[in-house]
């Protein structure tokens, strides 16, 4: 039996929910920002006019206001997009159990099961879009058809405000003429590796040979092929069914650029604490661990390499992670964010082959799980690493909020 699921995305989200609260602002280019004096001075989202302007989602906030000179900018409330996007849920809630969320102001509903009860699947479409202006105040686009990444498709390809359905039938006019980067997954690497193969469509990746794509990308190829070709069968969860932790990772704009190998030294043993803090939390150890760097000039590159052991370490995440960044960045520019992350998850518990005569790691997880209560008790800036102090503004460490510093060197 063909499944009818639908793709709903709330038009313009964060800056749709401020004029509501604002509606003086309404007549006037809007866009939603990040905390310019913190270095996360970009847009967030923008309203129709801002737009229609030229700003752009990721802009920084001078760049936007060149394009537009009368732009006004608000700082994000996440609080009141959470309660907005929670009333969104409850009306879904109407139709469906089987209501998957992707990102805060989009989520995929599978009404096969409701169709007898409300109508066609564009007919459901609609009426969620109606109760949303009547009950939220907001617009929505909608996509429908088969499956999830073709919804999700339809849910781009008309804003605002409206209903695309794609079709078993009327995929191939609608969907393979698109450019191969507006599939679902497709990021800005995986294009250009697709575009040096001559690859611009979807109908171009559709109909390629398999094993040429999966000599290219991998196992990926084969799936983005059969995305292309409308083959996903990947199921909407349940509400409230968790997806299960794939990596867990942390990522930071620091407040000034990054000059030097000590530098990024010290944001990466940061971030690696809470990284391993969370893995721990989790009873999880990592395999691999993976670094995201961005530069001044928005250039961006993501590394991984495998730890030779499982590990909740935080001088082991780091350790690895300064090791990719060493073999991978020659200084060109200078750094303006990182992020570190544990991937390829095992159960903490479980059991892992280690040297007989190496206590070194054991006594190392006892100490980070031993400071993890310390923390947990005395809160998280009771017990902190001396290298903090290097630079104070980098970190953010105020030493007034401190009762310890443990005495171990972040070099080690």
């Amino acid at each position: 039996m063909s499944r009818t699921i639908l793709h709903v995305d709330l038009n313009s989200f964060y800056a749709s929910v401020e004029l509501i609260h604002r509606p003086e602002l309404r007549d006037k280019p809007v866009a939603v920002c990040g905390d310019a004096e913190a270095r996360h001075g970009i847009v967030l989202a923008k309203s129709e006019m801002a737009k229609k302007a030229g700003v752009k989602t990721g802009d920084v906030i001078w760049e936007a206001r060149i394009k537009c000179p009368g732009l006004v900018t608000l700082s994000a409330d996440f609080h009141k997009y959470l309660r907005f996007s929670r009333k969104a849920r409850e009306i879904y809630a109407d139709y469906t159990d089987q209501v998957e969320n992707f990102g805060i102001d989009e989520s995929w509903l599978d009404v096969t099961g409701s169709l007898k009860l409300f109508g066609s699947g564009p007919d459901i479409a609609d009426t969620i879009r109606k109760r949303f202006r009547e009950e939220l105040g907001l617009t929505a686009s909608a996509g429908v058809s088969w499956n999830k990444i073709f919804a999700k498709l339809g849910s781009d390809m008309k804003k605002p405000d409206a209903t695309t359905v794609i079709t078993e039938e009327n995929f191939r006019n609608k969907v393979w003429p698109l450019p191969v980067g507006d599939l679902l997954y497709v990021g800005r690497s995986t294009r250009q590796k697709l575009e040096n193969r001559g690859i611009y469509t979807i109908g171009d990746l559709a109909n390629r040979e398999v094993r040429n794509l999966r000599l290219l990308l991998g196992v990926w190829g084969e799936t983005l092929w059969s995305f292309a070709n409308g083959l996903d069968s990947a199921p909407v969860r349940l509400n409230g069914e968790e997806s299960i932790v794939k990596s867990v990772g942390n990522s930071t704009t620091t407040v000034r650029d990054l000059q030097n190998d000590t530098d990024v030294k010290l944001i990466i043993y940061v971030l690696a604490e809470s990284v391993a803090a969370r893995l721990r939390k989790h009873g999880l150890k990592c395999r691999t661990v993976t670094i995201s760097v961005r530069n001044n000039d928005l250039y961006s590159f993501d590394r991984q390499g495998k730890l030779l052991i499982p590990s909740f370490i935080s001088n082991d995440i780091a350790r690895k992670a300064m090791e990719l960044f060493k073999a991978n960045y020659t200084w060109d520019k200078p750094i303006r964010s990182i992020g570190v992350r544990g991937a390829d998850l095992v159960t903490a518990n479980g059991h892992i082959q280690i040297d007989l005569f190496d206590g070194d790691n054991l006594e190392a997880e006892t100490l980070e799980q031993t400071i993890d209560t310390i923390r947990k008790r005395f809160g998280h800036y009771s017990v902190q690493r001396c290298a903090m102090l290097l630079d104070r503004q980098l970190t953010g460490f105020n030493p007034k909020d401190d009762h310890t510093i443990h005495p171990v060197s972040y070099f080690k």
